[in-house]
């Protein structure tokens, strides 16, 4: 799919088609996850720390990414993958590789020509979004072709051309070569994958090792005999969230662990899983990562159960300093559940407590006598103020709640009881802005209210429109 988050940002939001539009963190310490066609003229790319991207393309439309519309549309997409060939092995969202042969539609170049037409035009039909195919004899060089395929492209690579399309490429075209091993190879005197077909498999087991010495080798020939896995079953559920002020509240740290395991187990009971082993993930302050995991008697999804389990590890958890990550998962997944025995001997011991608590708390309202002016006498059994008469008096002040100011983040969806479906522009200072649009309609108005207006709610996405 081509920028696939923003691209589904602008089909869902009229005002922004053909504008520069940035998907991503938000705060002081958000990246960017993807940029549109127009945002990246302006030097903005995934990966950037948002701060920079804000400084290269300030008019840019910033937003936060919505996972799940993304998914719903992933979905469609597989879909359509998937009713031409049983072996589809997604990469992301929005990327997967296609075995055309076994799925019976492609035997040579111009069947798979046909077949990677027809994707595009059913991709668009269905979500409106534009895909780019790569077609070749493997997994390696069709990932090549998608890339020089973008946007919005179809680029075939016939079997027995690769070595000759490879030799002038950088090495960090090959899979497997990032940024360090693309250097130890530029200091060996290595920058295109002829000069890695040319020094041969033994100098470069010699560089890399054994195993990636002799895969870069074979890829450099033009080699790749990866087959296309279908997806396979999910082997962990986790939840993470990077924080824009490092925390240092004991309180609030646990709040959040909570928080996340009430998220994490939505997640695993969608997936329609229960898992074993509950796993939390601290990012201190000075980027020191700490993993502890506790593994439970038995499978669950009670979240309860996750939580207890999740606050007991944090406990063993210095957070000294301050914590810039959390993060809580759920591995040793299964399609059943099983009661953990001793979550329901604490839930019970706790219920008894709670009982007697109640039990006492009667027992001393029967002997209060409260005046309706909010102050009550209280006039005790025993001790010296029973001894002399005297009176006990406690001034009694009802508790009021402080009022939580209502979040709204640039891109969410929201709903107005009289205006409609829209989406949230900005906010601050007490208001929110909203433009008021859906997916097939003209660039909508934008309106402005106050951030607990109780007229305006948080909203559902719109499908898309696709087109024919």
């Amino acid at each position: 799919m081509d920028a696939f988050f923003a691209a589904a940002e602008q089909a869902s939001k009229p005002s922004l088609r053909g504008k520069p539009v940035v998907v991503g963190g938000l705060g002081p310490r958000g990246v960017v996850a993807t940029a549109s066609y127009e945002a990246r003229r302006f030097g903005v790319h995934s990966a950037m720390p948002m701060g920079q991207a804000r400084r290269l393309a300030p008019n840019a439309a910033y937003l936060v990414p919505r996972f799940s519309f993304y998914r719903s549309i992933s979905e469609q997409v597989m879909e359509l993958l998937g009713r031409l060939s049983p072996l589809v092995e997604p990469l992301s969202l929005d990327e997967a590789f296609v075995d055309l042969e076994a799925g019976g539609v492609a035997d040579d170049s111009a069947s798979a020509r046909v077949a990677g037409e027809r994707l595009r035009v059913d991709i668009l039909a269905t979500t409106g979004l534009t895909g780019s195919v790569g077609l070749a004899g493997s997994k390696m060089i069709a990932k090549i072709a998608s890339e020089e395929a973008k946007p919005d492209g179809l680029v075939l690579i016939e079997p027995g051309t690769e070595r000759e399309l490879l030799a002038p490429r950088s090495v960090r075209i090959l899979p497997g070569v990032g940024p360090a091993t693309g250097e130890h190879l530029r200091r060996a005197g290595m920058t295109t994958v002829s000069d890695l077909a040319e020094a041969g498999e033994d100098e470069l087991v010699r560089l890399l090792g054994r195993a990636h010495g002799a895969s870069l080798y074979l890829m450099a020939q033009g080699y790749d005999d990866r087959p296309v896995v279908a997806e396979r079953d999910a082997k962990s559920v986790s939840v993470e969230d990077t924080f824009d002020v490092d925390l240092h509240d004991r309180v609030r740290i646990r709040l959040e662990v909570e928080r996340l395991a009430e998220r994490c187990v939505g997640r695993l009971r969608a997936s329609g899983h229960s898992g074993r082993t509950i796993v939390l993930k601290v990012r201190r302050f000075d980027f020191s990562t700490l993993t502890r995991s506790e593994t439970l008697r038995g499978p669950t999804d009670d979240p309860s159960v996750v939580r207890e389990a999740a606050g007991r590890l944090l406990e063993a958890v210095d957070t000294t300093g301050g914590v810039r990550l959390l993060g809580v998962g759920v591995s040793g997944l299964a399609d059943y559940t099983q009661e953990d025995l001793f979550a329901q001997a604490e839930a019970e011991a706790e219920g008894a407590a709670a009982s007697a608590a109640a039990a006492a708390a009667a027992s001393a309202s029967a002997s209060a006598s409260v005046s309706g002016s909010g102050s009550a006498s209280v006039v005790g059994a025993g001790g010296d103020a029973a001894a002399t008469g005297a009176s006990v008096v406690a001034s009694v002040e009802p508790e009021v709640p402080e009022p939580v100011e209502r979040h709204w983040a640039p891109g969410h969806d929201v709903r107005h009881a009289v205006y409609g479906a829209g989406w949230v522009q900005g906010s601050g200072v007490g208001r929110v802005t909203v433009r008021f649009e859906e997916p097939g309609s003209e660039p909508g108005r934008v309106r402005t209210f106050a951030v607990d207006d109780p007229e305006l709610e948080p909203g559902e996405a719109l499908p898309l429109v696709g087109r024919g």
